[in-house]
């Protein structure tokens, strides 16, 4: 387990190469940093949802401890000196996170020479009647389904904390993220078209109130280690 920052930029645009390998430098001179997620939008087909094209980036930040998560987003961090032209006209927020990860029964990528693999990027912006029995529900009910996935290689659930932040982006304050991830985008679509797919439906149908809706996106996902 961990603590997680999410930037993510909303809108039209997609980033050069030029700004993806300084984007990948800025990323590697962040201290205390134990892995970063760099998400670009892939496709896939979910039997009930479409909620568009995927944003044009987000980046993941992974830290032991919430004082080095605020230390990389306080005055002069490295972050701080990221700049990315292209997404000029993005809404870029940020958020810092409780990621809890689940169990699969194989872990083990077999994504393709070059390849990616791919993540299914859920957020919940809320907010819910009752936050404790919605979360409750949620963390009892979905990971158990989510496990029965065909080919499914990673499950987290991100729950949000207090933070401190000097970072130019907006603040967002989404009551929960999740993803899951797969080999390719093709492994994806088959577990969104599996019989398991109606049975994680019928479990949000018994949710807790909540408002907010909810949106999911297909994206590559590169893991950075520093």
């Amino acid at each position: 387990m961990s603590f997680a920052l999410v930037l993510f930029y909303e809108g039209a645009g997609a980033v050069s190469p030029g700004e993806m390998a300084a984007l990948r430098r800025v990323l590697a001179s962040v201290p205390a940093l134990k892995e970063a997620l760099i998400f670009t939008p892939a496709t896939a087909s979910d039997l009930y949802t479409d909620d568009g094209a995927a944003p044009p980036l987000g980046i993941q930040l992974h830290f032991s401890r919430l004082e080095e998560l605020e230390a990389a987003a306080g005055q002069g961090s490295a972050l701080q000196g990221l700049v990315l032209p292209s997404l000029g006209g993005a809404r870029a927020t940020a958020q810092a996170f409780w990621r809890r990860e689940y169990p699969v029964d194989d872990a083990r990528l077999r994504t393709a020479p070059g390849a990616l693999p791919c993540s299914y990027v859920v957020h919940y912006p809320g907010p819910a009647s009752d936050l404790n029995a919605w979360l409750d529900h949620y963390m009892t009910g979905h990971p158990p389904l989510f496990r029965r996935f065909p080919g499914i290689r990673a499950i987290e659930i991100l729950t949000r904390v207090d933070w401190v932040s000097h970072l130019p982006h907006a603040r967002a304050d989404h009551m929960q993220r999740n993803r899951v991830m797969f080999d390719s985008s093709e492994a994806l679509t088959a577990a969104l078209q599996s019989p398991v797919r109606h049975e994680l439906r019928a479990d949000f149908h018994s949710f807790p109130p909540f408002e907010g809706g909810n949106a999911h996106y297909p994206m590559w996902t590169e893991h950075l280690r520093p």
